[in-house]
Order: C-alpha cells, then sequence, then structure tokens
C-alpha cells in the first residue's frame, strides 16, 4: 500500500520537530549549565572575599557567674558543697538609629559578573540605664561575679570587616575581634568600664562600620524603637525579609530607603535574648533566626533566566512557522520539502544559542537584536527562493521578525505574559481558520487518481 504523499509528508516534518525539540531541549541545558556555573563564580567570590552579610547591634552583654555553698549531714558527716551558676546578661537599645551608604563593586570571574559592595554604616544606639546588666543573686549568701559590660556589634561573615570604630559618651575606645556572645561569636566588641554598669545616666554609644559584602544586606532590627536610612548607587533593588521600607525612592542611578521598626511589630530583641542566630537572608530554617529586613542588590536582567525563558516558547516559535510555511503550500499550490522544513526550523533554533552566547558578552537587549536580526535577515533570503519570489521572502522575514517581537514583549513583561501569549495564538489561529476557510482538504489528501467522492442524493 502507497502512503498517500501529503501524510507521507506530515509524518516527515513531525519527526523533524521532534529532532528540532531535541536541539532546543541541548540548547536549554546548555542555559541551565551557564547558570550553574555563574553560582559557582559566586560562591567563590564569596569564599574568598565575604558572604552575604547580616548586621546586629550594637548591644551590650556582660557574662557572670554566682556561687553558693549547700551543706548535707550533721557532725562527722557534715559536707559543704559549692554550686556554681554561669549565665550572661543582656541590654537592647532603646532607641537605635542607622545610617547607610552601599558603593557597589562588581567583582568578576571569568566572564560572570558579581555584584560586591562596600557598606559604611553609622549606628547611635542610646540604653537608658544599664540596670539590665546589674545581676540578681538567686541565693542568699551567694557569690556574684561579673565580667566588665562589652558592647558588641555582630555580623553574619567577620572577613568582611574593613573598619571599625566605637565611641561612648564621646571617648573612643579600643576595638576587639570577636563579640564574646555564645550565639554570635562573629563580629567585633569593646569592653565599658565598670562604672557605667552602677550608674543611672543614659548610655549613648556611636559605631562606624565599614563592611564588604555579596549581593544582600540584612539588617536585624533590635532595638525597642529602630530607625534605618539607606542609600545606594545601585538602581535595581530588592527589598524583602520580614519588614518592607515604610519610604522609598528608586532612581537611574540609585536609591534610598527608610525603615521604622517597633519592638511592639518584630520578635528581634526576643529572637536575640533566647540565643537565636544571626542569618543572612535565605539562611537558615524559620524560627531559628532573628527577625531581619534586607536589601538584595539584583540584576533585572539575568541573561541566562531570560535565554531559560525564551527557549521555552521556541516550540511555538517552531510550530507557528512551519504552519505559516505550510499555508503558503496550500494557498500558493507550493510544493516546500522536508529538508527545506528542517532548514528554517534550524534557523529558528539556532536564534536561541546565539542569544546565550551573545548575551555573556553584551547587554540581553543588544543581545537579542543582534540575534534576531541575523536570523530575519536569513531567513528572509531563503523564504525568497522558498516561497518563490522576493516579495513573499520579504512577508515571510516580516512574520519571524514579528514573532521575535511578540517574544521580545513577553520576556518584559512577564506578569502579563499570559494574556498577551493566549491573545496571540488566539488571532494566528483566527488567521489560519480564515484563510483555509474554502480549502477542500479531502482533495488534498486524495491519492493520485483516486475519483472524487459524489455528494450523496437528498
Amino acid at each position: 500500500m502507497r502512503l498517500n504523499p501529503l501524510l507521507a509528508k506530515v509524518l516527515a516534518i513531525t519527526v523533524i520537530v521532534g529532532l528540532l525539540m531535541l536541539a532546543l531541549g541541548r540548547i536549554g541545558s546548555l542555559a541551565d549549565e551557564r547558570q550553574q556555573r555563574f553560582h559557582e563564580a559566586l560562591a567563590s567570590v564569596e569564599q574568598s572575599q565575604a558572604g552575604r552579610q547580616a548586621l546586629l547591634g550594637p548591644v551590650l552583654h556582660s557574662q557572670c557567674s554566682e556561687e553558693w555553698d549547700s551543706v548535707t549531714g550533721e557532725g562527722r558527716e557534715r559536707s559543704t558543697t559549692t554550686h556554681r551558676r554561669e549565665f550572661q546578661l543582656t541590654a537592647t537599645p532603646r532607641q537605635l538609629a542607622v545610617q547607610a551608604a552601599v558603593t557597589m563593586e562588581p567583582r568578576y570571574r571569568g566572564l560572570f559578573k558579581v555584584n560586591t559592595y562596600v557598606s559604611r554604616t553609622q549606628f547611635k544606639a542610646q540604653w537608658p540605664t544599664l540596670a539590665a546588666l546589674r545581676p540578681v543573686a538567686e541565693h542568699a549568701g551567694s557569690r556574684l561575679v561579673c565580667q566588665p559590660p562589652v558592647l558588641m556589634v555582630g555580623v553574619s561573615d567577620a572577613r568582611g570587616i574593613r573598619q571599625a570604630a566605637v565611641q561612648v559618651g564621646g571617648d573612643s575606645l579600643m576595638v576587639a575581634a570577636g563579640t564574646g556572645h555564645k550565639s554570635h561569636p562573629r563580629g567585633f566588641h569593646v569592653r565599658l568600664p565598670e562604672a557605667l554598669r552602677q550608674a543611672d545616666a543614659p548610655v549613648i554609644a556611636e559605631v562606624t562600620l565599614e563592611l564588604v559584602g555579596t549581593a544582600e544586606l540584612a539588617v536585624a532590627p533590635v532595638a525597642d524603637d529602630t530607625r534605618m536610612k539607606l542609600d545606594a548607587n545601585w538602581p535595581h533593588p530588592s527589598f524583602g525579609g520580614r519588614f518592607l521600607p515604610v519610604a522609598r525612592e528608586v532612581r537611574d542611578d540609585g536609591f534610598s530607603a527608610t525603615w521604622q521598626m517597633s519592638s511592639l511589630a518584630t520578635t528581634a530583641p526576643l529572637d536575640f535574648a533566647r540565643g537565636a542566630g544571626l542569618c543572612a537572608a535565605h539562611e537558615g530554617p524559620e524560627g531559628k533566626c532573628i527577625e531581619s529586613f534586607n536589601i538584595s542588590f539584583i540584576d533585572p536582567v539575568n541573561p541566562y533566566s531570560m535565554s531559560d525563558r525564551a527557549i521555552k516558547y521556541g516550540l511555538l516559535f517552531i510550530a507557528l512557522t512551519f504552519v505559516a510555511v505550510g499555508l503558503a503550500e496550500v494557498m500558493r499550490r507550493l510544493r516546500v520539502h522536508p529538508i527545506q522544513y528542517l532548514l528554517v526550523g534550524s534557523a529558528l533554533s539556532i536564534f536561541f544559542l546565539l542569544l546565550l552566547s551573545l548575551s555573556e558578552h553584551l547587554s540581553f537587549g543588544r543581545s537579542y537584536a543582534l540575534a534576531s536580526a541575523a536570523c530575519v535577515s536569513l531567513l528572509g533570503f531563503y523564504g525568497r527562493h522558498l516561497l518563490g519570489g522576493w516579495r513573499a521572502g520579504a512577508l515571510f522575514g516580516a512574520g519571524i521578525a514579528g514573532l521575535y517581537g511578540a517574544l521580545y514583549l513577553l520576556l518584559q513583561m512577564e506578569q502579563t505574559s499570559l494574556v498577551i501569549g493566549s491573545l496571540l495564538l488566539f488571532v494566528v489561529l483566527a488567521s489560519a481558520m480564515v484563510m483555509t476557510r474554502r480549502v477542500d482538504w479531502y482533495a488534498l489528501l486524495r491519492s493520485p487518481g483516486t475519483p472524487a467522492a459524489q455528494p450523496a442524493n437528498n
């Protein structure tokens, strides 16, 4: 039995579409591989410089111990046992004002750019008194011993500390590494005079910190009243964490943001008191980290994620183009060989490879323009011979250019991409139905030499 030529051609085109799907899948795997290499570059920078940073403080703490004796037995069996209790006293500020300025300093690992930054931060913290650091004995006649109070600032990655200075009551104090706090060992501290513990006067501390980090900066609002103002020269911030800024201004050359939080709205002071960890953004299980807010310094156009999204539309591109060529065959009585379908599909597929490779060196918009212009020119030239004329070739190229324009629109308008894509598909389907409304499909499927079917008698 001889297979109908049209059915054989449809079968061949189906096989070609399957091969092109494999090619698109391989290009998609390549995009995933490059994305993974970018994350490796990010991890390399974090390991060699500093990672995502989180800030805590300034806060006060003091290590104390209590010893007491207990007597058991009588007479010669009487014995004395000494017991010891170690504990830590902490005091969070009543008011904390933070002023930060962030300057981006990108680092490169080969082709991959990693957003690192330098944060110059000034803290001004105020405690009404240090009564919270005065120990209270739990046992009568015990002996209480406390270390001098310590002012500490905790960070998630101490390698990023470039400079730190602390003033208390207008006096500059010597800064030492580490915090002395068992739950937050990374950071720096200063020892305060013991006399401040017993005084009833307010304590005001001013801290200046220059800190290097990568990609994100988080702050834990541990004061009763926390206010922060941050300015940066990066125009693409992403605000996250548990609290959004109360005011923000995003400009072409950077952004400004202001946060204001009360201890009535956050559990951060209680989290610190119970020993919860200081976690950078997206780190640590929920409930085991101190509440914080964060700022991510993102690239709005990630070439690998954008390329991956574009590749997902590859099969639709091929299908619509093949439908257009098939309609031209039917309407203009042309004969297009399956090999020609394969060449057209290959040109459409290589666009995504060009886009991926060019976007590693140029901006995504410029890469998209160059890759689409190259493929439209090639397909327009080939369409002139495929469809038998320069006019038909120009229309074919214009249609391909329209598809690329629609895809770019879908990539840029992520929130409305579904509705736009649905409307475009509806328009294409409606156009195909209108153009082929008078086509006799039975005549197309009829094998040569087969008589036409006679209409039934009514």
